[in-house]
């Protein structure tokens, strides 16, 4: 059974994931779901789940294949965005290809090859205690007793700034994230189409 805690963060972790979603359809093309289409690649994010006090969620990306037919390509494709992505600070849990058989109408089958990251976030670095105090303490200091975030989800301001500051930081290292893959796609494809 999920603690108090690990179902509160779970659903700011999910809405900061939801605000990212918004956020990239609207920078990018929009596509089905949580799905955003850039640069001739289909881009997706997963809702978060709760796992062991960690929330985890899945970033994803179309391989390009109607740019690399080869199937040895498409190997070498994927080692070079998996050598990208382990040099970063923010590193996924586990990098997968997937093969993904896509059949809408039970007419056809498409295949499509992607690269599946996986992150993972203990529930106790998605906050900051120290910061939650200063925070608390400078709005009793100044009179202010209501807490910026605008979450009423919990019983305390500080627990509500808690809440938001999960939400914030899941929506950053999501960004992150992605930025991070983005560029990866765009270097590796850069290197073996020409």
């Amino acid at each position: 059974m999920s603690s108090l805690k690990g179902l509160l963060f779970s659903q700011f972790a999910s809405d900061g994931l939801n605000g990212l979603i918004e956020e990239m359809q609207g920078k990018y093309s929009p596509k089905k779901g949580r799905r955003f289409h850039h640069n001739n690649i289909t881009y997706e994010i997963s809702r978060p789940t709760l796992k062991d006090n960690h929330v985890e969620f899945e970033i994803s990306s179309k391989i390009p294949e109607d740019e690399i037919k080869d199937s040895s390509k498409m190997k070498a494709y994927f080692d070079g965005i998996e050598k990208v992505l382990s040099k970063g600070e923010n590193h996924p849990e586990s990098i997968q290809m997937e093969n993904i058989v896509w059949d809408s109408k039970m007419e056809t089958e498409k295949e499509r090859d992607y690269v599946k990251l996986v992150y993972k976030y203990p529930l106790d670095d998605l906050y900051d205690t120290q910061e939650i105090m200063k925070k608390h303490e400078e709005n009793s200091a100044s009179g202010n007793q209501e807490d910026a975030s605008g979450s009423k989800s919990a019983f305390t301001p500080q627990g509500n700034m808690v809440l938001h500051m999960v939400q914030e930081k899941i929506h950053m290292k999501g960004r992150d994230s992605l930025t991070t893959l983005m560029e990866a796609n765009e270097t590796v494809r850069s290197k073996l189409i020409k």
